[in-house]
């Protein structure tokens, strides 16, 4: 794999790069030149350019109006996929070979490669790649799904403590995740305000469905929580079950989760709705929202749920587009938004100043790929200036920000 060092060149030479890897801008942003006075946020997109079979990372400065401009050296030459932050470190992993490259985030946003990991040696028989990546709250550890792992038959979640000097990672151990996120949007869990305990749902066409409850220990090893059960409220009539989807936490205790009402296997029995679950000490967790209560979604399948830094929005992102919801603590999620956009999302991530970030799903019928930022707050929204931005055959999506609330 071929890592290089932070490029110097001009403004000019960025925009030429970023047109030539399809990172597309219209001729009043490259007028811009800046995002603003002040950078809020920074943005990392890996992608496929055309006629490329190799990923780069496109990296943007995120501006407080949420224009983005290219970063120097950006789009990087790396070929990974998924990707997670501290606030010194982007890890990403390779596409080429078992490792997770840590690459440090310099001051003006720009990357530099540091080192890697080789994940397969802790595993045996290690037949998969590496998925989603994600820290916890403190940045102290970070956690890799690895498909057909274990023997080649299963998902596991690997955990590594983190050098902050130098990025490298130290193997904790790992927990089995059992094949039903075989084939279905399986991200990153949600780790609620205690930083303990995390949570994670997966659909796999009605099917293989799931919810599970973890548990972040003293050492940092992410395990299953022994004392997790979760209470569903009944379905609608016409629906046996609910089916979760994904989930999202707040800084306190409450998690998100978007709800398919079905009669498995394979058959929905109406749009996804979302609500609300409160973790007790043990993290087990209950609802008092009912089906006539929680909200129904316009987003007809969730391939990703986050919440927003203040804990007061909540984003559904899938096919049928992006809406946005106000959340509502332990009681039922309200309308806000209709959809912010018709296109298939893949994924997206919120900043610290009421940005949020999504990229289209490669291949969908929205290609050539796009990135979406909006500006969102509990009594406003608008789509954010330049936006959309054509960007090849977008794979992941990551947001440098606080990571207390991340």
């Amino acid at each position: 794999m071929y890592h290089r060092a932070k490029l110097f060149v001009s403004m000019g030479t960025i925009f030429f790069a970023a047109s030539a890897l399809g990172l597309q801008t219209s001729a009043d942003q490259s007028r811009a030149g800046t995002p603003g006075k002040k950078i809020v946020a920074y943005v990392y997109v890996s992608h496929t350019p055309a006629n490329s079979s190799t990923n780069a990372i496109a990296a943007f400065a995120a501006g407080e109006n949420g224009r983005l401009t290219p970063l120097t050296g950006s789009p990087f030459q790396e070929d990974v996929s998924y990707m997670a932050v501290t606030q010194s470190w982007l890890f990403a992993a390779d596409r080429e070979k078992p490792s997770i490259d840590a690459y440090r985030i310099e001051s003006e946003g720009s990357l530099e490669f540091s080192t890697a990991t080789d994940y397969s040696r802790y595993n045996g028989n290690d037949c998969g790649g590496a998925g989603p990546l994600f820290v916890d709250h403190s940045g102290h550890w970070l956690y890799a799904l690895e498909y057909d792992a274990n023997d080649c038959a299963n998902n596991i979640y690997a955990s590594f403590r983190i050098d902050k000097s130098g990025g490298s990672l130290m193997y904790l151990g790992q927990v089995n995740v059992g094949a039903p996120s075989f084939g279905a949007p399986y991200l990153a869990p949600a780790f609620i305000g205690d930083n303990i305990y995390a949570y994670t749902a997966t659909n796999s066409d009605s099917m293989y469905f799931e919810t599970t409850g973890l548990m972040r220990t003293s050492s940092g090893l992410l395990t299953y929580n022994p004392d997790f059960h979760i209470d569903f409220p009944a379905p609608p009539a016409g629906a046996r079950v609910y089916i979760p989807q994904q989930a999202a936490a707040d800084t306190t205790n409450h998690v998100a989760f978007t709800l398919q009402p079905a009669n498995p296997p394979g058959l929905n029995a109406g749009p996804p709705q979302v609500g609300s679950f409160t973790a007790n000490a043990e993290g087990a967790l209950t609802t008092t929202n009912t089906s006539a209560d929680m909200p129904r979604s316009k987003v007809t399948f969730a391939n990703d749920l986050k919440m927003s830094p203040s804990g007061k929005l909540l984003a559904v992102a899938g096919q049928g587009g992006l809406q946005v919801f106000h959340f509502n603590g332990a009681n039922p999620p309200t309308h806000y938004t209709g959809l912010l956009t018709t296109e298939t999302i893949a994924q997206m991530f919120w900043d610290d100043d009421n940005h949020l970030y999504a990229i289209t799903q490669s291949g969908a019928k929205s290609a050539p790929g796009k990135l979406f930022v909006f500006t969102i707050t509990p009594t406003s929204y608008r789509q954010a200036p330049g936006s959309p931005y054509t960007i090849d055959n977008p794979a992941a999506i990551i947001v440098r920000q606080d990571l207390r609330r991340n």
